[in-house]
């Protein structure tokens, strides 16, 4: 600092008079011309401070040595040179471990705990002191409550012994306030991003669980979808194939000495593949919802499309078919049917459709059989057998999967049973029960 003195004498003049720039005024005036200590330097410049190393560390180290050259060129230009290169070594040594704060913010928070006391024990008053509530910072929002609780201790007694020097007398309490809160601070500040840092990734944890669940819960519903399709599949196709060959087969032992007979069952075979091909796009309408129709159309042509699902009703063009087909079946209905839900009348149709077929393909000729219905409020009873012996269908277990274990999963869907087996006096005999009212019953 440079200031003039008056020297009075012979040839008095007034010359420039050079103070120590180490030298600070200790004391300010008092309204009443007394003159009274200051508060120590670092609590006033502490906040600013703190601020701005938070701000700088935030986002990465990389404004930490510029900060560290603001602060050495503070030092330079307010102490003298008896306290220059202490106060330059103290400020490096709390400032420039910030710069690896965020890879090891413990050990850091250690080098810069050490660098405070021995400037405390210097008694050198520095702005760098801040450093101290950034390393507290970066303990709070990375470490655990504990580890918190040592630190804040540690510069909260910092704080103590540091207004124990250097407070002006008599007003130790506004100093030792303003640092503890600025510790709270820095402290809470920690806490709440390490709180949010933890919210953030558990919401993200939760949300690739979801995701994952989404994922899963798709891919069955696709699982489901494929099955309930390849047993419609199995259904149409297996059915209207056995009826087509043993149409064609009839149409041809006939077409010598009964060629109106063999017509007839010609067209009944047409007839059969092209409701064939009319169920087929049906089932796969969730598929394949545009594109040509069978007739080579937009459409398969007026009505085919708003065709209802078959049902109990359309069993007894199912018996005609399977006579035509040369399988005599006699079909018993009880009970009203009407009421019944579609799905489960279409679960009671194919099952019956199941079981003619494996009696067509099966059975000898001369095989006769009967479908029995009992429809109930709560429950629907099937049983469909014949007279012609027959050998033993493979297991369930090893078959391919579509016969007998398909019928078992369209019972299964209404909480229901199936047994298939041959009967004691010869024939085959097939049992379902489905119950209406089961709350896990689903498109069959």
């Amino acid at each position: 600092m440079v200031g003039t003195e008056t020297v009075e004498g012979p040839g008095s003049s007034t010359r420039p008079a050079r103070h120590r720039t180490g030298e600070r005024p200790t004391t300010e005036p008092d309204p009443d011309g007394r003159r009274s200590p200051r508060l120590p330097s670092a609590v006033r410049v502490l906040p600013s401070a703190a601020r701005v190393l938070l701000s700088s560390v935030a986002p990465g180290s990389l404004l930490v040595p510029l900060f560290l050259v603001l602060l050495l060129l503070h030092v330079v230009l307010t102490y003298g040179r008896g306290e220059l290169l202490v106060a330059a070594a103290l400020t490096v040594a709390l400032v420039l471990p910030l710069v690896w704060l965020r890879r090891a913010p413990g050990a850091v928070f250690a080098a810069v705990v050490a660098a405070a006391f021995v400037q405390w024990w210097a008694g050198v008053q520095l702005p760098a002191d801040a450093a101290l509530l950034v390393a507290l910072y970066a303990v709070a929002a990375d470490a655990g409550r504990r580890a918190v609780f040592v630190a804040c201790a540690v510069v909260e007694g910092g704080a103590l012994l540091a207004c124990l020097r250097w407070a002006t007398p008599g007003a130790f309490l506004a100093p030792f306030a303003a640092l503890t809160a600025a510790v709270v601070a820095a402290a809470a500040l920690g806490v709440n991003a390490r709180t949010a840092r933890a919210f953030l990734v558990a919401s993200q944890e939760r949300a690739a669980r979801l995701e994952q669940q989404r994922d899963q819960q798709a891919r069955l519903a696709v699982a489901e979808e494929r099955s309930r399709i390849a047993r419609e599949m199995h259904d149409i196709v297996t059915h209207n194939l056995s009826v087509m060959v043993a149409l064609t087969d009839a149409a041809l032992h006939a077409r010598d000495h009964a060629p109106e007979a063999a017509a007839t069952a010609m067209l009944r075979a047409s007839e059969t593949g092209r409701q064939a091909l009319v169920d087929m796009r049906r089932s796969l309408g969730v598929l394949r919802t545009d594109g040509p129709g069978v007739d080579g159309s937009g459409t398969d042509g007026p009505g085919v499309e708003r065709r209802p699902l078959p049902g109990i009703g359309d069993l007894q063009e199912l018996t005609e078919r399977m006579c035509a087909a040369g399988l005599p079946t006699v079909l018993d209905l009880r009970g009203a049917h009407d009421r019944l839900p579609a799905t489960a009348q279409l679960t009671v149709y194919r099952l019956v459709q199941e079981a003619l077929t494996n009696t067509l393909k099966h059975a000898p000729a001369g095989a006769r059989a009967e479908v029995r219905l009992q429809c109930r409020a709560r429950s629907v009873t099937v049983d469909v057998t014949d007279n012609g012996p027959r050998t033993a269908p493979p297991r369930p277990e090893a078959a391919s999967g579509h016969g007998i274990p398909g019928m078992r999963e369209r019972a299964a869907a209404y909480r229901g049973t199936l047994r298939a087996g041959p009967l004691p006096g010869g024939g085959w005999h097939v049992h379902a029960r489905l119950f209406l009212d089961s709350a896990e019953a689903v498109t069959a």
